[in-house]
């Protein structure tokens, strides 16, 4: 069952890299006591998410951070390494989060899991974006067409700015 506004995050744990190396970080360390912009994406290198999805982001990082939003973070079903090797790419680094979702654990605790195995992709997950507070969903918007469109930073502002 997919999460929906007003439920807790579920429990999970989420790799990412730091000067001291590969960490873990739960979902309480990165959603407690904080307003957080998530956005997901099936994958770090992937040609909708590294020239539309992320860019848009990183162009509207200060207009969110002036929201009140104390952290901005991306997730995919990637290890840390890819996530790590993809913030450096794209300029994202100690910028966006970006938090690795290596074996989909937090997809599949979210139900934002999807299957793209017939493209050799295996589990991912969806394409979306929320606003969470203090580990609680407060928007959720899912892509259904290919492409980025609700889960993009110009629609979240939007939100943000009438939430």
């Amino acid at each position: 069952m997919t999460i929906k506004p007003g439920e807790k995050l579920p429990a999970a744990e989420f790799s990412v890299m730091t000067a001291d190396g590969q960490q873990k970080l739960s979902t309480d360390v990165v959603f407690a006591g904080r307003k957080v912009v998530l956005f997901g994406l099936p994958g770090a290198f992937t040609p909708t998410c590294s020239m539309n999805h992320l860019p848009g982001y990183l162009l509207a990082y200060d207009d969110i951070k002036a929201e009140g939003v104390d952290t901005i973070a991306c997730v995919a079903v990637n290890d840390v390494h890819v996530m790590n090797a993809w913030a450096k790419a794209t300029g994202a680094e100690g910028k966006i989060m970006m938090l690795a979702d290596g074996n989909a654990e937090f997809a599949k605790a979210t139900g934002l899991d999807v299957d793209f195995s017939a493209a050799g992709m295996g589990i991912r997950c969806k394409r979306y974006a929320m606003i969470v507070e203090n580990g609680v969903v407060k928007t959720l918007n899912i892509e259904t067409e290919r492409g980025v469109n609700v889960s993009g930073a110009e629609h979240v502002m939007q939100q943000l700015k009438g939430a």
